[in-house]
């Protein structure tokens, strides 16, 4: 073989070689699955088949109704100067609207949480992703959810930690952000949100922290609400440790450089800001005391005015009050002071039935100021204030007088009623009919008492029950009926028959009734209704209130006359103990029958105020109230006018009106004409007055026998309704009626006596 075969042999033999070692070297098992082109195909498959996943729990996952805590509020209820009174509801949460918000808070939000919130998609996929790993390993709560995802996981969602919620949470904010506006979204998140201190919610979270509402926050006060949410019970400063206070102050100056990068605050501005220390925790007001009374009544006002029990349940009501602070303080102290402070109910039986209700009425627009409605609402859930089951008694007389002006009545003999008209006010004197018969009636006077022949005013001051009993038969009944009712007091009242009984108040009546009658008087006769609503709100909706003052119900004559006739009752009458140096006082007492109520209801050109008290036994049993206190018989110018007496001076406190300005011609403590013909064959001392020669008395229907004929000139310590000033008036009247405090407009057939 030569050379060159040898050469092309050995090639040839080396060729085999090498096609024998590729196929030697060739790869086996799992390794022929792992090219770079397989590894990439495995890749874009499961690309897509998350992406179809995805797509499919994307039309699968709806968005939710909101979950039970989102929308679980508490109805707030404020004083009328915009102070919380209490709240209700397990939610200490109360929702407001975006625009309550200002700007600048709402973009601490934003820099503390998602800077850019106003242009993400609403998820932040990496942050989710990372969200879901820490789950797996259970490494707890992890940040990165943008405000939306926040959003819809306390609003739609549950706080459960786990891959399921958070792959839902994912999808609906998708939705939510293409369904709603970024400021709905915004608007969610931040009264959704848990701020500690039990205070759901950025408005909640202002009152727990500041004390205010939101519309009042600075910007250094919404970046520290922001800077809390990140860790509500560390970064409490008033209760956090030393590491807790660095951190939320660290937190605090982050928001606020990031609303600085976002042009959203100047940075001269954010140089100047100081750390707004919050105040201390204070616990959330609840229904305790007289609040309870207070929230009771505001939702029965609601439901008159379309609002729904289910509707409130559901809660987010801000409900502001007419209640004065200032006032409720000085009428709760009164009834303190002047009775029950003098109660021992552990050593007197009568002392554990004593109920007391007052109402204090604004009589301009019908407010009411101030409301007691007993020893609290947890203790004694009868609200005293609005109860209805007690006899007025004399407090009613009043209004007889109103019907008699305003129907332009006469007595038996033709006589036009008024100030001045002359009474037989003899006790027992048997009521006459128009038609000039008896109608089965003869009331008894307080002690049996025979007052003779006596003017309108003096009957009044003394509150004879005789003479009130024929007036009302004077005027009919029916009249007297629609008079009442028309100034406010409820015609279906337990016990208002069209009787001559009527006259000596023996309907049911609350305090609030009273006082809304007297208001009406007092607003010259244009209707006046006791509300405690200022207003009701919820989010964007307000509840229109209906109005509390409305048209004339008896002429202005007819109402400021009968003023004018009150004022005798504390200047000369059963009311002395509320007379105030300087200030006008028109009112009148009133005890029922056995002494189981006693009322003093009276007013001041700007305040109204009806004080009674009630005796009330095992099963709300009407009691006898004589022996309160140690005391004997409990008359509506002792414990009654004293109450109202100590509010009245300390509510008033120097302000409003001094006179009243009244259109009439009568005046107070007017004495009898020297002659009538009626009085013709009467002697000269039958004409006189009786205030010359007996002392006033109380005015139950009824007489006691055990009772002294011959009460002291001063009230006694138990409260009586006797008047210290007994002094015959003169028969002139004042030379100068303006200096007068009534402020009488008008002649004045006068009081001959200036009173202060």
């Amino acid at each position: 073989m030569g050379r060159a075969e040898e050469r092309r042999a050995r090639q040839k033999s080396a060729r085999r070689a090498g096609k024998g070692g590729k196929k030697a070297g060739k790869k086996t098992g799992i390794r022929r699955f792992f090219t770079w082109k397989m590894v990439l195909g495995y890749f874009l498959s499961m690309g897509l088949l998350l992406i179809g996943a995805f797509l499919v729990l994307y039309f699968w996952v709806d968005v939710p109704n909101a979950n039970a805590l989102a929308t679980a509020e508490a109805n707030v209820y404020k004083y009328s100067d915009g102070s919380i009174m209490a709240k209700t509801g397990k939610i200490n949460r109360e929702s407001v609207p975006l625009s309550k918000i200002p700007k600048e808070v709402q973009h601490t939000f934003v820099a503390a949480e998602n800077k850019d919130f106003y242009s993400d998609p609403g998820v932040s996929f990496t942050g989710t992703a990372r969200g879901m790993i820490n789950t797996l390993l259970g490494r707890g709560k992890q940040g990165g959810s943008t405000i939306t995802q926040q959003y819809v996981k306390n609003y739609y969602l549950s706080q459960e930690q786990t891959v399921s919620r958070k792959l839902k949470e994912l999808v609906i904010s998708l939705k939510v952000d293409q369904q709603e506006s970024k400021d709905d979204i915004l608007a969610g998140y931040i009264n959704t949100s848990y701020y500690g201190r039990n205070a759901y919610g950025i408005q909640a979270a202002a009152r727990a922290y500041y004390n205010k509402d939101v519309q009042d926050l600075t910007v250094a006060q919404g970046a520290y609400l922001a800077a809390v949410l990140q860790a509500p019970s560390q970064y409490d400063y008033s209760v956090a440790g030393p590491n807790g206070k660095r951190l939320v102050k660290q937190r605090w100056n982050y928001v606020l450089d990031n609303m600085v990068e976002k042009h959203w605050l100047d940075a001269g501005e954010r140089a100047g800001l100081t750390f707004p220390v919050p105040g201390d925790p204070r616990p959330t007001p609840g229904v305790d005391g007289q609040a309870g009374y207070f929230v009771e009544l505001a939702k029965q006002e609601l439901a008159k005015s379309g609002v729904s029990e289910d509707e409130l349940a559901a809660g987010g009501w801000t409900i502001t009050l007419n209640i004065d602070k200032k006032k409720q303080q000085e009428l709760e102290k009164a009834v303190r002071t002047q009775l029950t402070d003098k109660l021992k109910p552990k050593t007197r039986t009568v002392d554990k039935h004593t109920q007391v209700g007052a109402v204090s009425v604004n009589p301009k627009n019908g407010a009411i100021v101030a409301m007691y409605g007993g020893a609290g609402a947890t203790k004694h859930w009868t609200n005293n204030a609005t109860r209805a089951d007690y006899q007025p008694a004399s407090t009613f007389k009043p209004l007889i007088l109103a019907s008699a002006l305003e129907n332009e009545s006469t007595t038996e003999d033709g006589t036009p009623i008024r100030a001045n008209t002359v009474y037989d006010g003899d006790s027992k004197r048997p009521v006459k009919g128009q038609d000039g018969g008896e109608v089965g009636f003869a009331p008894p006077n307080e002690d049996n008492r025979d007052y003779g022949r006596i003017t309108v005013q003096t009957a009044m001051n003394n509150s004879v029950n005789s003479v009130f009993a024929q007036m009302a038969v004077d005027v009919g009944l029916s009249k007297v009926k629609k008079t009442a009712t028309d100034l406010g007091m409820n015609a279906k009242a337990g016990g208002f028959d069209v009787a001559p009984a009527m006259s000596l108040g023996v309907m049911g009546a609350s305090p609030k009734d009273m006082a809304g009658v007297y208001a009406t008087l007092d607003n010259h006769g244009k209707k006046v209704t006791p509300t405690i609503l200022k207003s009701a709100e919820k989010g964007d909706r307000t509840v229109e209130l209906p109005d509390t003052t409305g048209d004339e119900v008896i002429s202005r004559t007819a109402a400021d006359s009968v003023t004018s006739v009150m004022t005798g009752v504390v200047d000369q009458g059963t009311g002395s103990a509320v007379k105030q140096k300087g200030q006008a006082v028109a009112g009148k007492t009133g005890t029922s029958d056995d002494n189981k109520s006693a009322w003093f209801t009276g007013y001041t050109p700007d305040l109204v105020t009806s004080v009674g008290m009630f005796g009330e036994g095992q099963g709300g049993k009407q009691v006898t109230l004589t022996g309160t206190a140690g005391g004997g018989r409990v008359n509506g110018g002792g414990f009654p006018a004293q109450i109202w007496a100590a509010y009245m001076g300390s509510a008033l406190d120097g302000e409003g009106s001094a006179k009243f300005d009244l259109d009439t011609d009568m005046g107070a403590a007017v004495p009898p004409p020297p002659s009538s013909s009626s009085a013709a064959s009467s002697s000269a001392s039958e004409s006189a007055d009786p205030t010359t020669s007996a002392p006033p008395t109380k005015e139950s229907p009824t007489a006691s026998s055990s009772a002294p004929t011959t009460p002291p000139t001063t009230p006694p310590s138990s409260g009586g309704e006797s008047s210290t000033d007994t002094t015959t008036p003169p028969t002139t009247p004042p030379t100068s009626p303006s200096t007068d405090t009534r402020g009488v407009r008008g002649g004045s057939t006068g009081t001959g006596k200036k009173h202060g």
